[in-house]
């Protein structure tokens, strides 16, 4: 059987929110099966549980948010996506996240960190399916024309695979890859994937700034790149980091719907709002995707039955 996974036991992590700027602490804590991805903000005089899936979402400007019901104005929290994505890499299922402010801490700025404190914590097999969503027909969200054009789309495969295409018409974006595809089934996440960091630029974010957001930010925490240049003294992690990046991002963003995908992930400029779309637009067709499981694990896709070693 492919089982689901969850923690074995407790593990802490200390950080600043990118956006607010806020101490923020994070403790993980194993799961039942079949109960999900879970924070808890336990900050608030009585602590809000908020499960992750695409209902929940409930804002997709510069991060993927989800909030208690999906209520904008309900407790909340922000730039979920890197961790989601270490959780996908890793092949997690059942996760509670006690967490004391409404914004996961950027650490480094990739999902390699969040990657290094599960696998400290140990993996643990349980004692129940994997729920996989496979998805059946082709489904595509397309947005804007000609240089404003993005879109994203999810069609049948036997496995998972990810195919980015990034265009920011930049002297230092343009001079590293601007397209990557990634198999999840090669087990190659943490050393191809998880260490790409998020960017921004100058320009960016002194506007962002005088608007009281990426007030954690720094080069310790992402990729800084002016006109011309990338900023940070060592330099990029990879030859094609910013395209990985989205890649990352797409990975955690797909995690929202509560389970491993098999399908395959294209997407052309696309983001945390289009992303959510096209998750949403899935779901919302039941022609499109399926619930599978599988009792012995030599049928399921290759690599997609053991993602990380389990110990």
């Amino acid at each position: 059987m492919v089982s689901q996974r969850t923690l074995k036991s407790l593990t802490r992590a200390v950080g600043v929110g990118v956006h607010g700027g806020q101490r923020v602490e994070l403790t993980f804590r194993p799961a039942p099966p079949d109960s999900g991805i879970v924070f808890r903000r336990v900050d608030l005089p009585s602590p809000v549980a908020i499960k992750v899936s695409a209902d929940s979402v409930s804002d997709t400007r510069m991060a993927t948010t989800i909030s208690a019901g999906g209520d904008p104005g309900a407790p909340k929290v922000n730039t979920i996506e890197h961790l989601l994505s270490a959780c996908s890499g890793l092949g997690i299922d059942n996760l509670v996240v006690d967490i004391t402010a409404e914004e996961v801490p950027i650490l480094d700025g990739s999902a390699a960190s969040f990657v290094f404190l599960l696998q400290s914590a140990g993996i643990e097999l349980q004692s129940a399916p994997k729920r996989f969503l496979r998805i059946t027909k082709p489904v595509e969200i397309r947005e804007g024309a000609g240089p404003t054009l993005k879109w994203a789309r999810l069609e049948p495969f036997d496995g998972y695979k990810l195919s980015f295409e990034i265009g920011f018409d930049h002297p230092a974006v343009n001079s590293t890859g601007q397209r990557f595809v990634f198999d999840m089934g090669s087990g190659q996440y943490k050393r191809e994937i998880a260490r790409a960091r998020t960017f921004g630029f100058t320009k960016d974010v002194e506007l962002m700034r005088s608007r009281g957001l990426d007030l954690g930010g720094s080069m310790d925490n992402a990729i800084v790149v002016d006109d011309v240049k990338v900023l940070n003294g060592e330099g990029l992690r990879y030859d094609d980091e910013f395209v990985k990046h989205k890649i990352l991002d797409a990975i955690g963003d797909m995690y929202v719907t509560g389970h491993p995908l098999i399908g395959a992930y294209t997407a052309f400029k696309s983001g945390h709002a289009l992303n959510n779309k096209l998750v949403r637009a899935v779901l919302a067709d039941e022609s499109a995707c399926e619930i599978v499981t599988f009792d012995d694990a030599s049928r399921a896709p290759a690599g997609l039955a053991d993602l990380a070693p389990a110990w």
